[in-house]
C-alpha cells in the first residue's frame, strides 16, 4: 500500500470531524493529489452532505467490505472538490471490521494518493479499525474543558497503539474565549499533548458551497510540508510545521 492513510478521530461529537475530514481531503487534492474519503460513522453519516455527494451515493463502505459490491461502484467525486472521492458510512447499522478495512486499504492504496478516515467520536470500532492502518492522526477538539479532556484520552490511545504521528486541529474557535471554560489555546495543547496542526475560527454565517471554498482555500495551509501558521481566517502567531 502506498498511500498515506490518515484519520481524523475526536473523542466527542460535535467537534466538526467530518467537516475537517472532507476539508482536509479538499486541501490535498486541490493540490493536484488523488484522495479518496472513507466515513466511518456508521448511522450517522454527513460527509455526503459536506461532500456535495447527498443523492449520489448507491453503495456505502459496509457494501464494500463485505463483499456485496466493488469498490468502484460505491466510489462518488465531489462535485465541490474535484480529485476527492468519497465512499459513505451506511444510513443505518452497519460494522467496520479492522481486518476488511485493512484489506480494502491495501488494494485502494494503489490507486490513491492519500486515504483519509472519517472514523466516528470516540473509541469504538471504527476508531480502532482506523488506528490499525493509519500512519497520520488528526484529533479535532473544540476550545471547552470536555473536548480537551476527551481529546488528551484519544491521544494517549493513538500514541500507545504506534501512530506515527498524532496532530491536534483546534475547531470552531471564537473570538474570544471567554466563558469556554478553558484559560486559552495554549491550555488545549497542553491538556491534548499533541502537536498542533491548526487552529479553525467559528464562522457565524451559515456553511454555503461559497463560504465551503473559502474555507477550502485558507485550508490548503494545512497541507504543506512546513507551514509558518496555519490559524485559519485570522492569526493568533502559532508557528508549527504540517504533515
Amino acid at each position: 500500500m502506498s498511500a498515506r492513510v490518515i484519520m481524523v478521530a475526536s473523542g466527542k461529537g460535535g467537534t466538526g470531524k467530518s467537516t475537517v475530514s472532507v476539508l482536509t481531503g479538499a486541501a490535498l487534492a486541490a493540490r493536484g493529489r488523488r484522495v479518496l474519503l472513507v466515513e466511518l460513522d456508521s448511522a450517522l453519516r454527513s460527509v455526503d452532505y459536506i461532500a456535495g455527494v447527498y443523492g449520489k451515493t448507491v453503495y456505502d463502505v459496509e457494501d464494500v467490505l463485505c463483499g456485496r459490491c466493488d469498490a468502484g461502484k460505491a466510489l462518488v467525486e465531489s462535485p465541490l472538490y474535484p480529485g476527492l472521492f468519497v465512499i459513505s458510512a451506511p444510513y443505518s447499522g452497519g460494522q467496520v471490521a479492522a481486518g476488511a478495512l485493512q484489506s480494502f486499504l491495501q488494494q485502494a492504496g494503489g490507486v490513491f494518493d492519500d486515504i483519509v478516515l472519517d472514523t466516528a467520536a470516540g473509541m469504538g470500532a471504527p476508531f480502532e479499525a482506523a488506528r490499525a492502518a493509519a500512519s497520520l492522526a488528526l484529533i479535532c477538539i473544540t476550545p471547552d474543558p470536555v473536548a480537551q479532556r476527551d481529546g488528551r484520552i484519544v491521544c494517549d490511545a493513538l500514541l500507545e497503539g504506534g501512530c506515527e504521528q498524532v496532530r491536534l486541529v483546534i475547531n470552531k474557535v471564537p473570538r474570544t474565549l471567554a466563558g469556554q471554560g478553558i484559560r486559552d489555546l495554549d491550555e488545549c495543547i497542553d491538556t491534548v499533548g499533541a502537536q498542533l496542526l491548526g487552529v479553525v475560527l467559528c464562522r457565524s454565517e451559515q456553511l454555503t458551497s461559497q463560504a465551503t471554498t473559502l474555507q477550502v482555500r485558507n485550508y490548503r495551509q494545512v497541507s504543506q510540508n512546513e507551514v509558518p501558521c496555519t490559524v485559519l481566517e485570522g492569526g493568533c502567531g502559532y508557528k508549527f510545521s504540517s504533515f
